[in-house]
Order: C-alpha cells, then sequence, then structure tokens
C-alpha cells in the first residue's frame, strides 16, 4: 500500500515506517507509535534515555496510525517555531532594554535639569545608574520569580564580560593611558565588592542581610562618586530655572515609557533566556553568564566604542568600573532583598575566583604602566575567551 504521508526528507527528523510500527527521531525527541499507544520521550546526548519522563501517551486505531505520525511531525515542527519564537523574543526583548534605558535616562537628565537638581547629584546617580539599568531589571526580575541562577549569573557575567570582553577588545584595538587619577579608589571598590561577594556566599547562598552588607558597599561608591563630582562642580545650589510640570509632560511620558520598556523586556528576556536554555540543553546559569550577561552590557559597549571613535576611550574604564561596582553590590544586594539567593557548585568554583582574577589583572596592569597597553588587552580578551570556553566543556 503506497503511503498518503507528508514528504518527510523535507523535515529535520529521521522517520522510519514499519507497519504496525512508526520510529520518528529528531536530535531532541523520540517519537514511537504502534497501532495502539504512542509514546514520546526526549532523547538525552548519548541517545534515547530508556529512564526519560514519558511526554505523552495516547491511544490511536488501527487504521490511524498515519494520521497519528503526521501529528506527530505537527508537533515537531510546533516545537521548532517555538525555539525559534524564543530566539525572536530574546532579542526584541534586548531591543526593548537598550532602548528603554536610553529613554529612561535622558528623560530623567532632563527632568532633573529643568526641575533644579544639582549636576553632582545627577552625575553620582543617574548617570551612574544609566549602564547597569539593564542588569538591575533582569536579574531583580529574575529573583522575583524566582529563577535565582539567572539573577547572579547576569550580574557577576556583566561584570565579567565588561571587563574581559567589552574593555579587552577597546584595550586591543588602541592603548589606554590612565589619566584618571581616581582610578585605585575606583578599581579598589571594585575590587572590594568582588571579595565582598566570595565571602558572603561562602556559607552557599546569599541572604537579605548578606544583601545588606552589598549595599554598604555601593553607597561607599555612591559616597565617592558624590565627593568626585562635588569637586569638579563645587557647591551648586538648585537652579533658579525650575519650570512647570507641564513643560516636562514629554520627558514625564519618555521616561515612563523606558522605565517600562526596561521591566517588560526584563520579564520577556529572563523567559525567552529559559526557554533558549532548555532547548539548547544547557543550565540556565550558563545563558545568564553568557548570552544575557553579554546582551545586558551593550549599553557598555555602546559608551566604549563611542569613547574609542571620539579618541576618549579613557573614559570606558571609569564607566566599566563603575559599572562593575553596581553590577554586584547594587544589584545583588538588592536582589537579595526579593528572595535569597542559593550559589551553586559552578558560580562558587569557577565563575566568582575568575571574575576576581580578570579585575585584579585590570588593577594589576593599569597601575605598573600606568597605561593598558595592547597586549595586555589582548591577554583580558583571550582570558574571558577562555573562560566561556571553559563554561560550555566542562558544565554544559
Amino acid at each position: 500500500m503506497k503511503s498518503t504521508l507528508p514528504d518527510w526528507s523535507q523535515c529535520p527528523l529521521r522517520v522510519e515506517i514499519n507497519p504496525p510500527m512508526i520510529e520518528i527521531n529528531s536530535n531532541k525527541y523520540s517519537f514511537i507509535s504502534n497501532y495502539n499507544f504512542v509514546w514520546v520521550t526526549q532523547r538525552s546526548k548519548n541517545g534515547t534515555n530508556p529512564a526519560i519522563q514519558k511526554l505523552f501517551m495516547g491511544k490511536s486505531k488501527r487504521s490511524n496510525w498515519k494520521l497519528k505520525a503526521f501529528e506527530l511531525y505537527s508537533l515537531s515542527l510546533l516545537r521548532g517555531a517555538m525555539d525559534l519564537l524564543s530566539i525572536f523574543l530574546f532579542l526584541l526583548s534586548l531591543a526593548m532594554i537598550s532602548k528603554g534605558s536610553d529613554w529612561f535616562i535622558e528623560s530623567a537628565v532632563e527632568i532633573s535639569n529643568k526641575s533644579g537638581i544639582p549636576k553632582m547629584i545627577i552625575g553620582a546617580t543617574i548617570v551612574s545608574f544609566a549602564t547597569t539599568a539593564p542588569e538591575f531589571a533582569v536579574s531583580a526580575t529574575a529573583a522575583y520569580i524566582g529563577h535565582t541562577d539567572m539573577t547572579i549569573g547576569n550580574a557577576v557575567g556583566s561584570a565579567i564580560c565588561n571587563t574581559g570582553l567589552v574593555l579587552g577588545s577597546i584595550i586591543v584595538v588602541k592603548a589606554i593611558p590612565i589619566r584618571d587619577h581616581t582610578f585605585l579608589q575606583k578599581s579598589g571598590l571594585m575590587l572590594l565588592s568582588g571579595i565582598v561577594l566570595i565571602l558572603l556566599s561562602l556559607d552557599g547562598e546569599i541572604s537579605g542581610l548578606d544583601g545588606l552588607a552589598l549595599l554598604l558597599v555601593f553607597f561607599a561608591f555612591l559616597y565617592h562618586a558624590s565627593k568626585t563630582q562635588y569637586k569638579i562642580f563645587g557647591k551648586e545650589r538648585a537652579g533658579s530655572g525650575k519650570v512647570k510640570i507641564k513643560e516636562m509632560k514629554k520627558d514625564i511620558i519618555l521616561f515612563t515609557i523606558g522605565a517600562l520598556s526596561v521591566v517588560i523586556g526584563s520579564r520577556i528576556l529572563v523567559d525567552s533566556g529559559i526557554k533558549i536554555a532548555e532547548w539548547l540543553g544547557v543550565p540556565e546559569v550558563i545563558i545568564a553568564l553568557t548570552m544575557v550577561a553579554v546582551g545586558t552590557s551593550l549599553p557598555e559597549l555602546a559608551t566604549a566604542i563611542a569613547s574609542l571613535k571620539k579618541g576618549h576611550q579613557d573614559l570606558s574604564i571609569g564607566n566599566i568600573l563603575g559599572a562593575n561596582t553596581m553590577d554586584i553590590a547594587l544589584i545583588l544586594g538588592t536582589s537579595a532583598q526579593i528572595r535569597t539567593l542559593p550559589v551553586s557548585d559552578q558560580l562558587a568554583g569557577y565563575d566568582f575566583p575568575f571574575m576576581l582574577i580578570i579585575m585584579l589583572a585590570l588593577i594589576i596592569f593599569g597601575l605598573t604602566g600606568k597605561k593598558l597597553e595592547r597586549w595586555e588587552g589582548a591577554l583580558i580578551l583571550g582570558a574571558y575567551l577562555v573562560y566561556v570556553a571553559g563554561l560550555f566543556t566542562w558544565y554544559g
């Protein structure tokens, strides 16, 4: 009897039809059907795992086995479409977070200026928060819905990505002289935040009380930033040129849209990131440490590229030192107030130590020669690539 099934050669499945048995195999699922039942099992890396959970079982009439095969094929296509949708939503959420952050910060600065708030306050708070807004929103959202691996992975991964990928790439292109006299203080606070995080996580979790200790480091950073701004701008009082709320209507609307874009985009990014992790068969903490971390570090990357084009790449150092401090101290400190954050063996034994090592390397390179040489940037960038390779080799 000639089969009336669709053209199976056009689908990414291996189909064997030997009535009364039908077997459909893909890289993720195995469908086995006879005249009476259909079994769907998820495949492991070494083939079909007989102990895996039975995902579906339903009766099938003797005369309906071809239709059942078609249903299974449709199911596989649907899963493929859902995987593509997850990737699309992941990319869309990154765009929402990135653009929403821009609107949020720009409108916040405009509101602050028009309302007469001193520039030193703006510089120490709003501008400092600008490039870490995506990480903050994603980690806080992940903590709220219970995906704490993504909370820590995103924050720590962003700090590693900022130093290894973003700053390492910029230094490789052009050496950066250390002209900022506050480099030692800024880098010291960054290193302190990393050390405090490691010490607090020795008991296997970051509790609410531990989070308060991290927030103390953030307030020390905020005090230092305020002090630096004070020296630059002096005793600047609120301006007399205040405007009415009606005249700030456009800024307020943009502020609201930007804030909503960041919040909604963060939730979509977390959900789609989890789906992608399931699709790839890797732990979600690895997705957080790599894909999500790189995505939320786009503002730092954009700032670094703009600084390089304008010949002010030394500005990237201060921005990244501050962003790394806030990634660890502010983001994890705040997230721990939402929910206690368990620290996995991978984070404690691999990610945290590497974060500390790459921070120390940056500080030592910056202090020894008063200049970050191109070979030093290549070393930092190379270390980051080795770290990512290790993630997928040993933990993926």
